[in-house]
């Protein structure tokens, strides 16, 4: 099996809500899910000033793993809007 370089992808949060916020129905899906994303970057947070992340964490997942610990944002064309229970798509 080839050697699989690991090839991270830089999110540039502000660049893609510039670009999303042109899709129908976006704004309100968006802040439909505000508290979720609050209470997401809140958890990460107090994991982060609990040491989970810490550099020695990360060297133990890369070595594991073979490629360090990332997150991976997805842009995706259909937006599942939570207030109206419809799924908004740009197709």
């Amino acid at each position: 099996m080839a050697e699989t370089k690991y090839k991270p992808i830089l999110h540039d949060h502000d660049a893609f809500l510039r670009k999303a916020s042109k899709r129908r129905g976006f704004q309100i899906a968006y802040q439909a899910l505000a508290v979720e994303y609050a209470v997401a970057n809140e958890m990460l947070a107090a994991r982060a000033r609990a040491g989970l992340y810490t550099k020695e964490w990360g060297n133990y997942i890369r070595e594991k793993y073979g490629a360090p610990p990332s997150v991976t944002y997805f842009d995706s064309p259909v937006i599942v809007d939570n207030v109206t229970n419809q799924i908004v798509s740009d197709s």
